[in-house]
């Protein structure tokens, strides 16, 4: 089985885009993921897509091979939907097809365009990913889901709204230099307190925003980029994809995230690895409490002990295990069909030295990142090394 390897990642910026469409954006992300690899687009055998609400948000079906047409490829293209997972999975599936010998070279990524709409038609469209039976036509939404968790959170373990706030002025804090990031503005600890609520426990500082955006990734095999003298130094060593029920109301622990418990353990064994070996780390933090349920369930901390990660300074950009060195969802931003894309590229560009944070981790060489999707109803997690 060959080795998969990141050739090229391309991003645009994530914000507000109102003068582009969805297929613009990605074309820029693919093409600059491209020209990062320094692969010609006649060599690109399959485009995996991500995209969520394009349906409603955009009144565009089929974008599979309209986004394929955008980025100038002649090749299969498959549209791959999970909620705000979309691109997390595509990639995984990208890099399974080349592991099979499949495809030499495919270009996986994401795009979501969100905020030509207005805030409560964004937040409706985006309950589409909950139960519509069970929750949406209760009037749950995400915020009210997630403010679920985290006083069941709170309930189970302790904790606080303070610890939420270091994981709201962390990431913001690490967005600061991405020129790719939605926020570039500090955050402090008493600003997010002081924030109007959005539903209690959750602030306005502890959501992530509405945000325009696209990623892409050249994936090719080991082969390939040896023959091709492709300068890929980082590979995708692990994958691993969870499911759990849809509802809250049917799950046994509010303040577990099975699905990524289980995505977890099978990309950490695809890669051969344990959470001891990870130096650094992407995950989804949609909201302050879903950063604290993602790095217990990709094993850094117990039940219960990464509630105060962020507040006791072990996952900050100078801490023990950074994480969200990107500015994550919270502060980078979060095109729900382009997220798992984005986090992956930035994890990349961190392993390859060329992230503007790298210099707080120069000589990590495992990442792990990992993708959520709804409540964590689906996850998928994936594990980068630097090639030997």
């Amino acid at each position: 089985m060959t080795e998969a390897r990141v050739a090229g990642v391309g991003l645009t910026h994530f914000g507000s885009h109102p003068d582009r469409t969805g297929r613009d954006l990605f074309a820029t992300a693919a093409l600059r993921a491209l020209d990062d690899a320094g692969v010609p687009r006649g060599d690109v055998e399959e485009l995996n897509y991500g995209n969520f609400m394009g349906a409603l948000a955009e009144h565009q079906g089929h974008q599979a091979p309209l986004m394929a047409e955008a980025a100038g490829l002649d090749c299969p293209a498959t549209r791959y939907e999970e909620a705000c997972a979309s691109a997390g999975v595509a990639v995984r599936e990208a890099v399974r097809t080349v592991r099979a010998g499949d495809a030499d070279v495919v270009l996986a990524g994401g795009m979501e365009r969100m905020t030509n709409l207005p805030t409560d038609e964004v937040t409706e469209a985006l309950a589409i990913a909950a139960d519509d039976l069970f929750e949406v036509r209760a009037g749950v939404t995400f915020p009210g889901a997630y403010a679920l968790m985290a006083s069941a959170y709170f309930d189970a373990y302790g904790g606080s709204r303070r610890d939420l706030a270091h994981v709201a002025s962390k990431n913001h804090e690490n967005a600061l230099p991405n020129e790719y990031a939605q926020y570039r503005r500090e955050v402090s600890v008493e600003d997010a307190l002081s924030a109007p609520p959005v539903a209690e426990p959750l602030h306005l500082y502890d959501a992530c925003p509405i945000t325009d955006g696209a990623s892409a990734l050249v994936i090719v095999s080991e082969e390939y980029a040896e023959t091709h003298d492709v300068d890929a130094p980082v590979a995708v060593t692990g994958t691993g994809q969870g499911t759990d029920r849809m509802a809250l109301a049917d799950r046994d622990h509010l303040a577990r995230t099975p699905a990524a418990d289980d995505a977890a353990a099978a990309a950490y064994a695809d890669a051969g690895v344990e959470a001891a070996d990870v130096d650094v780390a992407e995950v989804h933090d949609c909201f302050t409490i879903a950063e604290v349920l993602a790095v217990e369930s990709l094993g850094f901390f117990a039940p219960g002990e990464g509630i105060r990660a962020a507040r006791d300074g072990v996952t900050t950009a100078d801490g023990d295990l950074p994480v969200n060195l990107s500015g994550g969802l919270k502060a980078k931003g979060h095109p729900v069909g382009a997220t798992g894309g984005s986090q992956i590229a930035e994890l990349t560009r961190l392993l390859r030295g060329d992230h503007p944070n790298s210099e707080h981790v120069a000589d990590a060489e495992v990442g792990v990142a990992h993708n959520a999707g709804g409540t964590v109803a689906s996850a998928v997690v994936h594990v980068l090394e630097v090639a030997e």
